[in-house]
């Protein structure tokens, strides 16, 4: 290595991110929120999606220092992990946004040489009220949405780029990225109203990092509802049809005159609605023994068709339809617009994604088809 000396490093983990992805309530900002993912049976994701990332630091552990918050900000996937830590702040028992802005705070004044988070845009939010953009952030995605540019593509890509950082002794180069968020109420109500609240410092590195969501294709859509409409009149008896979120996937339902939910996950069995808003469990009941497709659109700007904003489609129903049973809609302007003209899978199962890897068919109109390379984040 160029550089044999320590390394120090904030790591900052929002131990309820995500929560409410699987149980189908779009998000985890708020005590009452929270609550009711815990009475809806979640489980924290973001502590595993830590130790993730903190697995790919594995070969730098002797030469870095880790800042972190007590408990499960931090403190215990780094012990877990193996790593010297310094505690910047004691967390509160269950931790708050204040807690994610002193950690931070505090990290910045050490001399952090970055800062490595798991959680999602209200994490970022957080953050980027603390330190705005004075050292460089590497987020590890967690949440349920993840609209912000601050995210590496999966939580393993998150930890071999921290490890290239830390591994090369020249300053970080960076580059200013969005911190964007949606209004959970607003969301629940099918009213998807995302907005800009600031900007993170992040590494030059376009590959490991995703895109901001991009939303507003309106050249594509006389096409995507040719599309929905064909797919609409294929479908089979028998056949659990699991119609996944967004503009794309719920132009099947309008096809079909039915009243889904934009941003939740549907279910249509034999040309009716089968269940509405599901959640992971819920839906995994609903299926039933029958065949499963899925019916799913792709995050704009981004390309991911599995883990960002539709976690109740669980890798277990995935797993049940196998590439074969993906029906994929978008249109050509945003297949256009990937970067690396690639669809992401981040379903938290890596060997469910590497099984899907490979290349899938996206339906763009009623009678064209683009075949577009599938991997795994």
């Amino acid at each position: 290595m160029a550089d044999a000396a320590r390394v120090t490093l904030g790591l900052i983990v929002n131990p309820v991110a995500g929560m409410g992805g699987p149980v189908g309530l779009k998000g985890t900002d708020g005590a009452d929120v929270v609550a009711r993912a815990l009475q809806l049976g979640a489980t924290p994701r973001a502590p595993e999606r830590a130790a993730e990332a903190l697995l790919e630091l594995a070969p730098v552990r002797e030469r870095l220092t880790i800042l972190t918050a007590s408990g499960a900000m931090g403190e215990d996937a780094a012990l877990a992990a193996g790593f010297e830590i310094t505690r910047v702040h004691d967390a509160a028992a269950a931790s708050t946004s204040a807690d994610t802005v002193a950690a931070a705070v505090a990290m910045a004044a050490a001399d952090a040489r970055f800062i490595l988070f798991c959680g999602g845009d209200g994490t970022a939010r957080d953050i980027e009220r603390a330190i705005g953009e004075r050292i460089p952030v590497i987020g590890v995605p967690a949440g349920v949405k993840m609209h912000s540019g601050v995210f590496a593509t999966s939580p393993r890509t998150a930890g071999r780029l921290a490890r290239s950082l830390i591994e090369t002794a020249t300053d970080i180069r960076s580059r200013s990225a969005e911190v964007m968020d949606i209004d959970e109420d607003d969301c629940r109500r099918n009213r998807l109203s995302a907005r800009l609240y600031g900007h993170l410092a992040v590494p030059v590195d376009r590959g490991a990092l995703q895109s901001p969501k991009r939303s507003g294709y309106a050249g594509d859509e006389p096409a995507v509802a040719a599309a929905a409409a064909a797919v609409a009149g294929e479908l089979e008896p028998g056949v659990a049809y699991v119609v996944g979120p967004g503009r794309s996937a719920k132009a099947v339902l309008s096809a079909l005159g039915l009243d889904g939910t934009l941003l939740g996950v549907d279910l249509v069995i034999d040309g009716a609605l089968a269940g509405r808003d599901l959640s992971g469990s819920a839906l995994h009941e609903a299926c039933g023994g029958r065949p499963v497709r899925i019916v799913s659109g792709i995050t704009g700007g981004q390309g991911f068709l599995f883990g960002r904003g539709n976690q109740q489609i669980a890798p277990g129903i995935i797993r049940r339809a196998g590439r074969d049973g993906l029906i994929v809609i978008a249109g050509r302007d945003k297949l256009a617009s990937l970067a690396l003209g690639r669809i992401l899978l981040d379903t938290g199962d890596r060997a469910l994604d590497a099984e899907l890897s490979g290349f899938v068919r996206a339906r763009c109109s009623a009678t064209e088809w683009v075949m577009m390379r599938v991997e795994r984040a």
